[in-house]
């Protein structure tokens, strides 16, 4: 499965507003129609916004390839992207491996498409080796939980999360997967449940608030969750309602997991309290698919995500390994070799 096409200078994304209902891909050659696609979530996930960016980087240099201003265009598309959405690091990430590259080879566009190419590649392969890790923690016959959507939608493909849950499934480790809806966009029911059944995994969907209840009667064995972006501490931040599963799962021993490339830490911030979480619209809220609920006008919070403190984690499953506490010193020196 895959959200993302780069072919002949064209940028296709798979709408992710419209699944499960209809499976619609965009075309895109303006860099800033990308940006708007990011906006709007067409496109989601923090390796997959990376991924994308890095092709919209492109785009702007076939753009402004002749223009003797290029470097100062260039400028202008990245801090564009950057607008776009601001909790997840990967964007910012690839932006600026993007922009070392073309300080280096100018208005190369034949370059900088093969540096997004090498970015959307070594994305698949890290999630590959993220599954690979990740599923050696996972017990047979695990019933595992999971929130949002981290799988081959939210990156380059195969997915974090999803990824280990794809790797466990392929050894006979998994025999549920139980999928929260993810208010108030969906994800969970619209994408993770999709993904699931489409690679003919065993997934039951859930309501958000239905999870404690589900750990109160033992039927989960794992929690394994994204993530956006991860301070140098542990802290990080995942789609909203994450926190609350840390704390159910702490309550009931149950081990909680986030899986993440390493491009995902974040080691300029301390602690998660720097992590920036975007605040998007009250209509998310008090209406879905054109119908109202909740009434008209009414006040809404509505953040995209919230901060899990590192102390709710067990691991940090990445491609180079499974780090454990202490996550700070784990974090900077990387898997143990013992």
């Amino acid at each position: 499965m895959e959200a993302i096409r780069w072919k002949d200078g064209v940028l296709s994304l798979l709408d992710q507003t419209r699944l499960p209902a209809e499976e619609r891909w965009l075309d895109y050659t303006d860099y800033r129609e990308v940006a708007g696609a990011i906006r709007t979530m067409v496109v989601r996930g923090a390796p997959a916004i990376g991924v994308t960016a890095a092709y919209a980087m492109v785009l702007a240099a076939r753009e402004g390839a002749d223009r003797a201003d290029f470097a100062a265009f260039m400028a202008g598309a990245r801090d564009a992207l950057a607008a776009s959405r601001p909790t997840a690091v990967n964007l910012f990430w690839a932006l600026d491996r993007m922009a070392r590259c073309w300080e280096k080879a100018g208005a190369d566009v034949l370059r900088l498409e093969q540096e997004a190419l090498a970015i959307h590649r070594e994305d698949v392969e890290m999630n590959r080796a993220m599954g690979a890790f990740g599923a050696a923690v996972v017990p047979p016959g695990a019933r595992i939980l999971t929130h949002c959507n981290a799988g081959a939608l939210a990156t380059g493909g195969y997915g974090t999360a999803l990824g280990v849950i794809r790797a466990a499934h392929a050894q006979g480790k998994v025999s549920m997967v139980y999928a929260d809806e993810t208010r108030p966009l969906l994800q969970g029911a619209r994408l993770t449940a999709y993904e699931l059944a489409a690679d003919r995994i065993p997934v039951t969907l859930i309501c958000d608030d239905m999870a404690g209840a589900l750990m109160a009667q033992g039927k989960v064995d794992l929690v394994v969750v994204g993530c956006d972006r991860m301070a140098s501490n542990g802290d990080f931040a995942n789609k909203i309602g994450t926190y609350s599963l840390a704390v159910l799962a702490r309550h009931h021993g149950i081990p909680f997991y986030t899986a993440l490339p390493s491009s995902t830490i974040d080691l300029s911030l301390p602690d998660g309290s720097g992590i920036p979480v975007e605040q998007r619209g009250a209509e998310e809220v008090r209406r879905f698919a054109g119908t109202a609920t909740g009434p008209e006008g009414i006040p809404v919070w509505n953040p995209s995500f919230d901060v899990t403190p590192h102390q709710l984690l067990t691991g940090i499953i990445t491609e180079r390994g499974v780090l454990y506490p202490p996550f700070p010193q784990s974090l900077k020196e990387g898997p143990s070799k013992t």
